[in-house]
């Protein structure tokens, strides 16, 4: 079951592989305000590993992240 996030901006790359989602990532954050929070929905395994280093690489805070069948879930607080 999912749970309720609040999030400023939603960005759906299903369908992406690898870099594809994590590019798309950068430049929605560009657009955003620290505190924001990003949702990113994925169906690219490789985003377990790669969305977590995004944010320890950038600063952002990986709120939560979720797997639902084959598609994947994260809430990001930018820093």
């Amino acid at each position: 079951m999912a749970e309720k996030h609040d999030f400023q901006a939603e960005l759906d790359t299903t369908g992406l592989y690898c870099p594809e989602p994590i590019m798309l990532m950068h430049n929605k954050v560009r657009d955003m305000q620290t505190g924001e929070v990003l949702k990113v929905v994925a169906s690219d395994p490789a985003t377990t590993r790669d969305v977590p280093k995004f944010c320890q690489f950038l600063g952002h805070e990986l709120v939560h992240q979720q797997q639902q069948g084959d598609s994947y879930l994260y809430f990001i607080r930018l820093g």
